[in-house]
């Protein structure tokens, strides 16, 4: 066995479980919302979309579980879901997911479902695609191979931040990413550097974000280790400053994911687990040679 590649990011940890409940308000009124592009004939599905304001901004992973793990940023993602009347209260730090009215707040911007709160504090690393720490240059070329059309890997089109892994069994591994709607080249330069002054101060600030679970498994691997991803990526809706910030101060940041649990690829009791898995120790994937 190769022994695991080291972790690029620092602590990360479960603070608390909420429980499980229906949030949101109907699609035609949320501003963020998951849809199904279709084919022009036929009428089959043809990308998995995350829309933000009626335009698409993200392509999910594909519906059939086989392909790679997938967040790529659209040429139409140009929107950031901030909300004002929460900016003072999320300057701080938030210990329980129902404090402050934060969820009910953000339910507002999300479509109607079914969502399981998680809030955690991580420590991220801000990856550029194709460098260092890159997992869709390493772990999924390591499971899958790359893309057989281009020869190249998958492309997320976007920086992204990587906070958490750890074994979900001898087989299967969860990954944790935290995705910007926009670049942090998008973001203020002055607002990053207050935060990263609170935060070297010791200030833990709270980001929120709307989160999926996929779960996918190479039909066809050209890899040297065809193992079951686990991916839980968390969409940023507030805070895109403060994760910069973390991650240049190598400091933590909490975060609360709302898991949509209707819209990812993983069964009712895949996300039962995850909140298990989350709690676990970090631990990177070692492959056989």
């Amino acid at each position: 066995m190769e022994p695991p590649h080291d972790l690029p990011y620092g602590r990360s940890v479960m603070i608390k479980t909420g429980d499980p409940r229906t949030l949101g308000v109907p699609p035609s009124e949320a501003r963020l919302h998951f849809d199904t592009e279709l084919q022009e004939l036929g009428g089959g599905p043809r990308r998995r979309l995350l829309m933000v304001d009626d335009e698409p901004a993200f392509e999910l992973s594909f519906y059939c579980g086989t392909c790679p793990l997938l967040f790529r940023r659209l040429e139409t993602a140009r929107e950031k879901l901030s909300l004002e009347s929460m900016q003072e209260r999320l300057s701080g730090t938030l210990d329980d997911p129902d404090d402050g009215r934060v969820i009910d707040a953000f339910s507002a911007l999300l479509p109607e479902g079914e969502y399981l709160p998680l809030l955690l504090s991580v420590e991220p690393q801000m990856v550029i695609p194709g460098k260092a720490g890159d997992y869709f240059s390493d772990e999924q070329v390591t499971a899958w191979g790359v893309n057989q059309f281009w020869g190249l890997p998958e492309h997320p089109h976007t920086p992204y931040y990587r906070t958490f892994e750890t074994a979900v069994d001898a087989d299967a591994h969860l990954y944790e990413f935290v995705v910007p709607m926009v670049p942090p080249t998008w973001n203020e330069r002055e607002r990053v550097e207050e935060y990263v002054a609170r935060m070297e101060q010791g200030t833990v600030s709270t980001a929120v974000a709307v989160s999926t679970l996929d779960v996918c498994q190479p039909a066809v691997s050209f890899g040297d280790d065809p193992s079951v991803h686990w991916g839980l990526t968390h969409f940023l809706l507030d805070g895109h400053h403060k994760l910069e910030a973390a991650a240049t101060a190598d400091r933590p940041v909490r975060l609360l994911s709302l898991l949509a649990l209707g819209e990812g690829l993983a069964g009712a009791d895949d996300c039962a687990r995850l909140p298990a898995l989350r709690a676990q120790p970090r631990s990177a994937r070692a492959t056989g040679t």
